[in-house]
């Protein structure tokens, strides 16, 4: 009897001790990972700094290569669409002399045609002046034309009805990217008044 008690002891003791030995290594095993895994870096934030930090840079290349207007001289590209402004005026005088203009609502087209012809020349005339507000309302008209040619292509049938359209949007999209350009030229003197300034 006395043998057979110490050995149940034993027994009890080597399963205790096993059963407190997994369950602390069981607890430590998660802290001991969690320890080990580093916390992730904030990514998105470096990456948004980094997009920032390049379009900065390229903005500043792009300003330092622009060349400065001299005084009184007025880019090619505005001339040219200056001319343009006053062509398409011509255009909405001719179509609404011969009826065959944009109509209104009500049938009548005269409210649209002057509307038009009237931003058409101010646009006109505030280019030829090198007015930066001029160079950025014929930008809005080009984008408005553009937008109308490209829906205009979603009703044609054929490939010979899609020329004149497609010309179009380039056309007028070159013309838009050029002014960009001009625009910001435009605006240089000021800009580099300003920077003076204490």
């Amino acid at each position: 009897m006395g043998a057979r008690s110490r050995r149940r002891k034993r027994s009890g003791t080597g399963e205790g001790t096993g059963t407190g030995t997994g369950t602390a290594s069981g607890t430590d095993a998660p802290a001991a990972s969690a320890a080990g895994t580093p916390a992730a870096p904030p990514a998105a934030d470096d990456a948004m700094r980094r997009g920032y930090a390049r379009g900065r840079a390229r903005d500043d290349e792009i300003r330092a290569n622009l060349v400065p207007l001299a005084p009184g001289e007025r880019p090619r590209v505005v001339t040219l669409a200056a001319i343009i402004a006053f062509v398409f005026a011509a255009a909405n005088a001719a179509t609404a002399l011969t009826g065959n203009d944009i109509s209104t609502a009500s049938g009548d087209p005269s409210v649209v045609t002057a509307v038009t012809t009237a931003l058409l020349l101010v646009a006109g005339f505030g280019m030829l002046a090198r007015q930066y507000w001029a160079v950025l309302g014929f930008e809005t008209i080009l984008g408005l034309q553009i937008v109308f040619f490209s829906l205009y292509l979603i009703g044609v049938q054929s490939l010979v009805d899609a020329i004149i359209p497609l010309v179009a949007i380039g056309l007028l999209g070159w013309l838009f990217w050029k002014l960009v350009s001009a625009m910001a030229r435009l605006q240089m003197p000021k800009r580099e008044a300003a920077d003076d300034e204490p």
